[in-house]
């Protein structure tokens, strides 16, 4: 329903870090859930992180501790802070908008992350 872009990914060294951006064009006031997704080569689409709108979230426990997912709703930007990269954390990185039971609907054209050796 609302259209979104990711930024922020690239080429990091294991154990740093990267913020990721998801741009919304229209408001996210309304939207409450929404999260991000990493999909690696031969590898199914994984959710990693999601937030409502009340601030809970909830992450995969791959993640746990290392990263951290935002969102500003004045800025209708949704984020992700990543520390402690790890090369098994490279994949594209995609945001997205759910409904309900979590469903997904709509994505953004994702952005790569990968995290060298």
């Amino acid at each position: 329903q609302v259209p979104l872009v990711e930024s922020g990914g690239g080429l990091v060294q294991a154990g740093g870090s990267l913020r990721l951006s998801c741009a919304a064009s229209g408001s996210i006031f309304s939207i409450n859930l929404m999260g991000w997704y990493r999909q690696a080569p031969g590898k199914q689409r994984e959710r990693v992180a999601t937030i409502n709108n009340s601030g809970t979230t909830n992450y995969a426990a791959s993640v746990k501790g290392r990263f951290t997912i935002s969102r500003d709703n004045a800025k209708n930007t949704l984020y992700l802070q990543m520390n402690s990269l790890k090369p098994e954390d490279t994949a594209v990185y995609y945001c997205a908008t759910m409904g309900v039971f979590g469903s997904v609907r709509s994505w953004g054209q994702g952005t790569q992350v990968t995290v060298s050796s």
